[in-house]
């Protein structure tokens, strides 16, 4: 539109034949068109002082989440290393039974437990307390596994890594359970978290969840 009234301008501007008014408008239009094109270049200018900052911002992303990427493939590699490092004790029922039938003065504790379990996963940190405080002092702690053997690799071992136990883990692989389930006490309904502390022939059992209080509360009554 600016350019067609440009060359009107030119066109009569010796011959005085412009009436005011459309002069007035032509130069208000004129006006507006170099406010716009000023108002444009600003806008784009402003743009662009947030588009290059983004844009390097992005670039610089793609290569930190390369190396996050990395990273990230190197610690699945040292954790898969580690898990294969762990040497998963796994018996069926009668290899279990000799670890809940010592007589050699010491006090066990032994937990049933699963890491699909979720009470039990909870409670697992108070055994864990119990035996970093008690190892010293004549108690083991044995925390037997009832994970499904397809399961050692990905779930229990990868568990037994991420939170350091220290108590030893043992895995109870014995489909039978109708009949190891009451040899570990006729009482057992055979849902867990379960538990059994004993000294010689001085026996509890268990089936309930524990706060560490109530742990330790019942382990001091095999120590006195």
């Amino acid at each position: 539109m600016c350019s067609f009234y440009c060359f009107n301008l030119v066109k009569y501007r010796n011959e005085n034949i412009i009436p005011q008014i459309f002069k007035r408008f032509l130069y208000k239009n004129l006006l507006n068109y170099n406010i716009i094109n000023e108002v444009l270049i600003k806008f784009i200018v402003m743009k662009l002082k947030v588009l290059i900052p983004a844009l390097l911002i992005m670039f610089s992303c793609v290569d930190k989440d390369k190396k996050v990427k990395k990273n990230i493939d190197t610690a699945i590699v040292e954790v898969s290393n580690s898990v294969n490092d762990i040497e998963l004790e796994v018996y069926d029922y009668a290899g279990l039974e000799k670890f809940l039938n010592m007589k050699d003065d010491k006090v066990y504790v032994i937990n049933f437990w699963a890491t699909w379990c979720g009470p039990c996963v909870k409670e697992l940190p108070h055994f864990e307390k119990l035996y970093e405080t008690y190892s010293n002092e004549n108690v083991e702690v044995i925390l037997v596994s009832l994970d499904f053997p397809r399961l050692y690799e990905t779930k229990l071992k990868p568990y037994i890594l991420e939170n350091k136990l220290r108590s030893r883990v043992i895995a109870l692989d014995d489909v039978d359970v109708n009949s190891w389930i009451p040899k570990v006490d006729k009482s057992w309904s055979g849902a867990i978290p379960a538990t059994i502390i004993y000294r010689n022939n001085e026996r509890k059992f268990y089936e309930k969840s524990f706060t560490y209080n109530e742990l330790e509360n019942e382990l001091k009554q095999f120590l006195n």
